[in-house]
């Protein structure tokens, strides 16, 4: 599938410990609800996640992330949207994508060969994201020499990998909040332009992101969508193909009326 201009890629994360909206969407009928709300409003994906990945967030067993994830993937199969699974584990992948999911969401970078292979297999193209250790330590005293020519070297190569590997397409993610500081998501941020002239798509996700608190001090995560919607249009105008978040049908809005200011007459 190919667009044009910047697609929303919606959260829904049905666990009970994700940063923002933990439990809200844990019972089946409110995912469902939620998943056809952002469906309705214009998402061209919905980003399906049954493991938090929060900074300091433990690990799940997979048998418990499957519980989670493939009763709503089911439940969506036929909803006529793309169904994107968040996962670092490969049997998930795989389990999703054979429930009818599409595109694998791995913020562990395709950096397993297992999850290259199951990709691959399904012909499911992948979002390769940079993440600098694990959700449970990435944001101890996180350090980079270079961090765009790091990130983006990271994210280049695990693309020409995962190609190598059979995948047929693939996202890049920089990982916003993912083992970075402050003064490394900014420079990420304004050197976006690099990372979008090249051949694949960007996703950018700082949907209610520590960030937005560190620039505008808003210390409850549900009170910064104002914020992720200006860091998302920033990177909708350098030229990201997704932009991943909570208030999915906000920034359908808000990105049809940039798309119209930007279109000539």
């Amino acid at each position: 599938m190919t667009w044009s201009g910047t697609g929303v890629m919606g959260i829904l994360n049905v666990t009970p410990d994700s940063f923002s909206d933990g439990g809200q969407h844990i019972s089946l009928p409110a995912a469902l609800a939620s998943a056809r709300a952002m469906r309705e409003a214009g998402v061209l994906v919905l980003d399906i996640g049954g493991e938090s990945t929060r900074p300091g967030a433990e690990p799940v067993p997979a048998e418990t992330e499957l519980d989670r994830v493939l009763p709503v993937v089911r439940g969506l199969a036929d909803a006529g949207v793309l169904l994107s699974v968040d996962t670092l584990k490969p049997e998930v992948a795989h389990a999703a994508l054979r429930a009818g999911a599409h595109l694998v969401n791995d913020v562990g970078g395709l950096r397993d060969a297992e999850m290259r292979r199951v990709c691959a297999g399904a012909g499911a193209p992948a979002c390769v994201m940079h993440m600098q250790g694990e959700p449970r330590t990435m944001q101890h005293r996180p350090r980079y020499g270079d961090v765009v020519a790091e990130v983006f070297g990271f994210l280049r190569e695990q693309a020409a990998l995962a190609r190598g590997a059979g995948v047929p397409d693939v996202l890049l993610d920089p990982g916003i909040g993912f083992g970075k500081t402050r003064e490394h998501n900014l420079t990420l941020l304004r050197a976006l332009p690099q990372l979008t002239a090249g051949p694949d798509g960007v996703l950018v996700g700082v949907s209610r992101k520590r960030l937005i608190d560190h620039l505008a001090e808003v210390p409850v995560a549900a009170d910064r969508d104002p914020g992720t919607l200006a860091l998302h249009l920033h990177a909708a105008r350098t030229g990201a193909a997704l932009v991943r978040a909570h208030a999915a049908a906000a920034h359908v809005q808000a990105l049809r009326v940039q798309t119209a200011l930007d279109s000539p007459e």
